[in-house]
């Protein structure tokens, strides 16, 4: 197929007319992938188109890719799989329309990430979810954590799909008939795919429910049956409004869901279940194809084709002489001979093909009858369905009116609080207007006041001008009085002089007129200032009545002001109480809110404790019956073990009343107390099954008053976990009972502890160091024989003995080096444990603690010096001639495996991560190598003595060989019995060895843990 013609197709399909994609363009895309064998040229056209910018455009692009998710090559989801986060963040960013596509692009594309997450994670289901029940049963892996988990995935990937349906038919107005209109079908045509998802999903849902509820108890699965019910509700209810619409009646034939949905608590139910199958019309799903061929024309057509071949071969004239072979034709009887039978065998496998053709067109129309039997039967039960859809439809419209009702309510009493907030916004702007007219109002009055005493001033001022006129009038009066007096008397005194006074009198009188003159303009000047003085106090008079007159429109301002605030201050105490009541009210339904939530979490709370508290004392009435068990018998234990387990059981209790009283105290802390209660149940239950396996070995006695005790601690335990299970009795429950007999059990398990080695536990610490000091000096001293040995060899042997001698003792001195360097690695490592484990105890406390760990390495270090001292002795006897190889061969072994022994003890309480543990390690692998060279040089000097003693019969007579020939066939069987009786008995001390060596370090006690 051309890129070209598939660009163009994608681009016809995707574009922003508001019609349904046309179906020609969508196959070919669909062919594209194919012949591609991915989405590259789809993925490199739809990257190109404005899939942000246009709703339209976007929800094609949602349909197309959908198609191509089901129906397409199965590497498209691999090629879109890096588009995953586009195509979220496109959700996300439609999902702010709530108009128009804008949802409706925001819920197609979170359906098609989850269809890509569902197939990504689950690859054995294919684009389509076309499966048959045995592929079904592959996807699970027959395991049943994958089918609960298949589950909650198709539960996810159904509820989108169902959002998508809900969400188209809530944008439709389904008054009208929308799927007639090319934008109903634009938004109803991507309804198909979802239709045959829903089918599938919801088939298989109803499959692994039943498996599950096979396997799992009904309560586990309660969520399950809830969300399936939700979703059935769901389904039913869209497929029936589906089926209704005109434009999927020539499109598709959706199927009815049942009148009631499966009862999964019923196994049988099963096969009541008809799988929903959703018919698409041929003409529908394929309107440009070519219609099928009838077989009988075909048939026809084969044979007229038959026929014009034969003439063609045998010319016209045959058919009217059909056995006349020396005809014109020019053949000879052979070639026609085989011309007719190659003709007979093609015509006999048309036929065969004809009859292949006829049976498979006869089961195909079988099938098809029995599948539109199928669908006639689930359209008479999907019509059952509609009743209940519309009690439903009418149930949610109520509560949809209610909701808005609410959010109504709640809109008013914002519109309200706005407005209050308004009003006092504005009641404190004019406020301030006010203050600031009054400031002025103040400030002009201060001014006048002012201005006032100025006045006052100048007028003081001019009254005392005017005084001191007057003043100097009345002192000018008297001096003219005064000289008048002065004139007349001197007249008579004097009238000699009378000339004189004469002038003077002129003078005088001159004088006088210059007084009067000035006196008259001293009169003018006051006059003038008396009329000033009068202006002024007509400007004051005026000034005054300004006064007063601000003073009025203060006092009116004032009035207005205080009327503003009073005004001001009532409507702030009513915002205020309306803000007061809306905070009561909103406080209230939060406060009744969260009671109930606290009531419904203290609810859950004890429910998950009466669970586990009921599991708990499940599991503990399962250990009591066991304990009369015939079959528990033959289960023995160890006292020590006992002793763990009721030391483990004990610190548990204690934990679980430290927990249970925390809950008490607070229910939130149920989480610490549900651990502690599943703990308590385990080793309470170890406890029981270990104190009786410990009664089958123990005296009559002992085990009579241990499996009572056991008993009793069972009875006391499940009626604590008893009473925790009620919520009068949660609050007194007291589990010091429980306690009590555990502390028993310890008391009896110490009766029947054995004792091990006889030697006290103070002296164990001592006894350590000792053997391990021990085990030093046997090692060096092996060392020094070993070379004493080898000097004296060196001096009294020669040629292929001294050879030999000192290859062995070489190499037994290499042994000892690396005992010597395992001992002291072990020691490093064993004061090490001592350090890190017994915390503030003595390391004498510590090894008493320890006791079986201290038991095994002081074996251990005996195996290792005994070996030493054995080894050094055969070498001896080797070196001397009276011993032989083997014995050293097994000598060097026996040590190899006490070091290991060593080297396991001092490992059982080491740090993983230790230093000193690599050193002990590596001295092993010493050891080891060591072990092996010693007995290589064993083995090549045997082969080497052997060879230089070997016999010589070159010089021998016939019946002196016979002889030696009789002598050696007695001797080889000497030494076959004496080989056989030594493997019996070397069974015997092994065996022997074993026995002793597991009392003495309590490997039953071990084996019964």
């Amino acid at each position: 197929m051309e890129l070209g013609k598939v660009t163009v197709s994608i681009n016809k399909a995707i574009n922003a007319q508001e019609v349904a994609v046309k179906e020609k363009h969508a196959r070919t895309c669909i062919l594209g992938t194919h012949h591609e064998k991915g989405a590259q040229t789809f993925w490199s056209v739809v990257n190109r188109l404005p899939l942000s910018g246009n709703a339209v455009l976007c929800w094609k692009f949602c349909h197309v890719f959908h198609k191509l998710l089901r129906d397409g090559h199965s590497n498209v989801l691999k090629d879109s799989m890096r588009y995953k986060n586009e195509l979220s963040d496109m959700s996300r960013m439609w999902g702010h329309l709530s108009e128009g596509y804008g949802q409706l692009c925001s819920i197609y594309l979170k359906l098609l990430r989850t269809k890509m997450e569902f197939h990504s994670k689950n690859p054995r289901f294919p684009g389509n979810l076309q499966m048959s029940d045995r592929q079904l049963e592959e996807a699970g892996e027959n395991d049943v954590n994958n089918f609960f988990q298949l589950t909650v995935e198709m539960f996810d990937y159904l509820e989108c799909e169902l959002n998508l349906f809900q969400t188209v038919f809530s944008s439709l107005d389904m008054s009208r008939s929308v799927s007639v209109t090319a934008a109903g079908q634009c938004r109803l045509a991507p309804l198909i795919q979802v239709i045959l998802d829903c089918s599938h999903l919801y088939d298989y849902t109803v499959k692994l429910l039943f498996k599950l509820h096979s396997c799992l108890p009904a309560d586990t699965l309660q969520g399950h049956r809830d969300r399936f019910l939700e979703q059935f509700r769901k389904l039913k209810d869209l497929f029936y409004r589906s089926s209704n619409l005109q434009y999927f009646k020539r499109l598709i034939q959706i199927p009815q869901l049942p009148e009631n949905p499966p009862n999964f608590l019923r196994a049988s139910a099963l096969s009541e279940h008809i799988s929903p199958v959703v018919v698409i019309p041929a003409e529908a799903s394929s309107p440009d194809s070519e219609p099928i061929t009838d077989l009988v024309e075909m048939d026809t057509a084969s044979q007229s084709l038959f026929d014009n071949k034969f003439d063609d071969i045998f010319g016209s004239s045959f058919s009217s002489d059909p056995f006349n072979f020396n005809s014109q034709n020019g053949m000879n009887k052979d070639d026609k001979d085989r011309l007719i039978e190659r003709l007979y065998g093609e015509i006999a496998a048309l036929k065969e093909e004809l009859e292949n053709f006829k049976a498979e067109s006869a089961r195909g129309m079988v099938q098809l009858r029995g599948r539109t039997s199928e669908l006639e039967a689930e359209l008479a039960e999907q019509r059952h369905l509609k009743q209940q859809a519309q009690d439903e439809s009418e149930f949610l419209r109520a509560e949809l009116e209610e909701l808005k009702k609410q959010r109504e309510d709640t809109e008013k009493a914002q519109r309200s609080l706005t407005e209050i907030e308004r009003r006092a916004q504005a009641n404190e702007q004019r406020y301030s207007k006010l203050k600031e007219k009054y400031s002025e109002l103040v400030q002009n009055h201060a001014d006048l006041l002012r201005k006032n005493a100025e006045v006052t001033k100048q007028v003081t001022a001019a009254r005392q001008a005017q005084g001191d006129v007057e003043r100097e009038k009345k002192e000018l009066e008297d001096s003219f009085q005064r000289v008048s007096e002065q004139a007349q008397r001197k007249s008579q005194e004097q009238a000699e002089v009378l000339d004189t006074l004469k002038r003077e009198l002129a003078a005088s009188r001159q004088e006088m007129q210059v007084l009067q003159g000035t006196l008259e303009s001293s009169t003018q000047v006051g006059a003038e200032q008396s009329t000033r003085i009068a202006g002024l106090e007509q400007e004051r008079d005026s000034l005054s009545q300004a006064a007063e007159q601000h003073r009025e429109e203060m006092a009116a301002l004032r009035a207005e002001l205080q009327q503003l605030q009073d005004m001001l201050s009532h409507e702030q105490e009513s915002s205020k109480m309306e803000l007061e009541t809306l905070q009561t009210q909103l406080k209230d339904k939060q406060e009744s809110r969260e009671r109930a939530l606290q009531q419904r979490l203290d609810e859950e709370q004890f429910a998950l404790l009466q669970g586990t508290a009921r599991e708990a004392e499940r599991m503990v009435q399962d250990a009591l019956s066991r304990l009369e068990d015939p079959a528990h018998i033959s289960c023995t234990g160890s006292a020590d073990c006992l002793l763990s387990r009721t030391l483990a059981a004990s610190e548990c209790v204690e934990r679980l009343q430290d927990a249970h009283s925390k809950y008490l105290s607070s229910h939130g802390a149920v989480g610490s107390l549900l651990p502690c209660l599943a703990l308590f149940a385990h080793l309470v239950s170890d406890t029981l099954l270990q104190g009786s396996a410990t009664s089958h070995v123990a005296p009559m006695e002992p085990a009579d008053r241990l499996l009572e005790m056991c008993k009793q601690c069972g009875s006391e335990a499940v009626s604590y976990l008893s009473t925790l299970q009620d919520p009068g009795t949660v609050e007194g429950t007291d589990c010091s009972l429980v306690m009590t007999c555990l502390g028993q059990i310890s008391a009896i398990g110490e009766e029947l502890r054995p004792r091990g080695l006889d030697i006290k536990q103070e002296e164990l610490g001592d006894l350590v160091d000792k053997e391990m000091a021990a085990t030093a000096a046997a090692i060096e001293t092996a060392a020094a024989r070993i070379e004493e040995m080898l000097s004296k060899a060196r001096a009294g042997d020669t040629g292929v003995k001294l050879e030999v001698n000192e290859r062995i003792l070489g190499s037994c001195t290499g042994l000892m080096q690396a005992i010597h360097i395992l001992v002291l690695a072990s020691k490093d490592l064993q004061r090490e444990i001592v350090e890190s484990g017994r915390g503030a105890a003595s390391p004498k406390e510590f090894y008493a603690k320890n006791s079986r760990w201290t038991e095994g390495l002081i074996s251990a270090s005996k195996a290792v010096g005994w070996g030493a001292t054995v080894l050094v002795d055969a070498a001896d006897l080797v070196v001397q001639g009276k011993g032989t190889f083997k014995e050293l061969m097994v000598c060097s072994r026996e040590i190899a495996a006490s070091t290991a022994q060593l080297v396991a003890a001092s490992k059982v309480k080491a740090d993983k991560d230790s230093a000193n543990l690599c050193k002990l390690q590596q001295a092993s692998r010493g050891v080891n190598q060591a072990t092996a060279s010693v007995v290589a040089s064993t083995k090549a000097g045997k082969s080497q003595v052997e060879e230089k003693d070997s016999m010589d019969f070159s010089s021998m007579t016939l019946t002196q060989i016979k002889r030696q020939e009789m002598d050696s066939q007695v001797r080889v069987l000497e030494l076959e019995n004496q080989l056989q009786k030594e493997r019996q008995k070397l069974g015997e001390l092994r065996k022997k060895h074993y026995e002793l060596a597991g009392v003495a370090e309590g490997w039953e006690e071990d084996a019964a843990d």
